[in-house]
């Protein structure tokens, strides 16, 4: 199968449902893509599932880089998106071209995505105007925790009807796709009709054009801390602890290594 690309992810709407899924590393990059996922997120959750911080926030363009060539390397036809993080796009229009430019020249990312409704619809303008394909994010935004918390955005007729403005501003900037993520189902299929581009939906329903997990927490991978709406469809931070525990184990009582294991 040809590499998926914007264009591409974009004309699946009304016809197939998109599935995406985040990764880090070049070894879960190389077993997602084997999976026919369309888009691979390099999500700054990474700051929390991979490098340990109690949010988004502190996680750098640099690192963002480092994790983004890694995933590049690993894929093959599924479409990388990479997260652009916090206050690398939010302060000037040209520090964020430069930062967004160097995720497609460095990282060698398809895309990136940018959090924020109409008040980021320059930026996509400039973007793609300039090749920088772009994914919108709109909803409960990470980023913005200090802001608004952790919790279900547009629940209100008012919140509501600003996120379906901001849908209809992100695709007429020229985005390909928006990620909504923790809003109720109901606004989720609203903004959905309301757009010509698909929507992702996290936490959002099963009428999003289609859906994207952080792979930590679809492998049970993230204990810390499991969203309402994080499927587990493996137990695998019980099944590593147990190897683990196995291990050393069998290293403490003289049974590893075997015979097998011995040059």
């Amino acid at each position: 199968m040809s590499k998926w690309t914007p264009t591409k992810i974009s004309a699946l709407k009304g016809k197939e449902k998109i599935s995406a899924i985040t990764a880090y590393d070049w070894t879960t990059a190389k077993l997602v893509d084997q999976c026919n996922i369309e888009l691979i997120l390099v999500g700054d959750s990474l700051a929390m599932t991979v490098l340990g911080h109690e949010n988004t926030l502190p996680v750098t363009v640099d690192e963002m880089l480092h994790h983004t060539k890694a995933v590049v390397r690993g894929t093959e036809k599924a479409l990388v998106v990479a997260d652009m993080p916090f206050m690398s796009y939010q302060a000037r229009l040209d520090d964020a071209l430069l930062n967004a430019g160097r995720f497609i020249k460095e990282g060698h990312a398809d895309a990136v995505k940018i959090e924020g409704g109409a008040e980021r619809a320059e930026l996509i303008g400039l973007l793609t105007t300039n090749g920088i394909p772009v994914m919108g994010h709109i909803g409960l935004t990470p980023q913005s925790v200090k802001a608004m918390g952790y919790k279900v955005q547009g629940k209100t007729d008012e919140a509501g009807a600003e996120l379906v403005k901001s849908a209809q501003a992100i695709e007429q900037a020229g985005a390909f796709a928006i990620v909504l993520e923790a809003v109720p189902a109901e606004l989720a299929e609203r903004i959905s009709a309301s757009v010509g581009i698909p929507t992702i939906g996290i936490g959002a329903g099963d009428k999003c054009d289609g859906q994207i997990l952080v792979i930590h927490d679809l492998l049970g991978l993230f204990e810390t801390f499991i969203p309402k709406f994080a499927k587990q469809y493996a137990q695998l931070g019980k099944a590593t602890k147990e190897a683990i525990a196995e291990y050393s184990k069998e290293v403490k009582d003289g049974s590893f290594p075997s015979e097998d294991h011995t040059y």
